[in-house]
């Protein structure tokens, strides 16, 4: 996607305002839509991890990981498997849940 093809008509905009201008690129939308199930459930993860009031640091111990694991994984920098999942979800008490719609 070309950055200098997405016109903002008014400067000082709003994260809620420029979201809705940058969906109204067929291109965004649909890379949004495709990353939006990733970022939904970092956001899950760190509100959890802070929920129970645990660093990342704490987080790693209890995974047996490192805390670059974790800062890569809140990030979105990193590509985690099923299993790192698996044990992020037991390491803040909860399950994972997997469903085709």
């Amino acid at each position: 996607m070309n950055w200098e093809d997405v016109e903002m008509s008014k400067a000082g905009l709003s994260l809620s305002e420029a979201k809705i201008e940058l969906l109204k690129n067929k291109e965004f939308e649909k890379e949004y839509l495709r990353l939006k199930p990733r970022y939904d459930l970092i956001a899950q993860i760190i509100s959890a991890r802070i929920e129970q009031q645990m660093t990342q640091e704490d987080m790693a111990k209890k995974m047996g990981t490192q805390k670059s694991n974790i800062s890569r994984l809140e990030s979105g920098n990193y590509n985690p498997s099923l299993d790192f999942l698996i044990r992020v979800a037991q390491s803040l008490n909860k399950e994972i849940v997997i469903s085709l719609k």
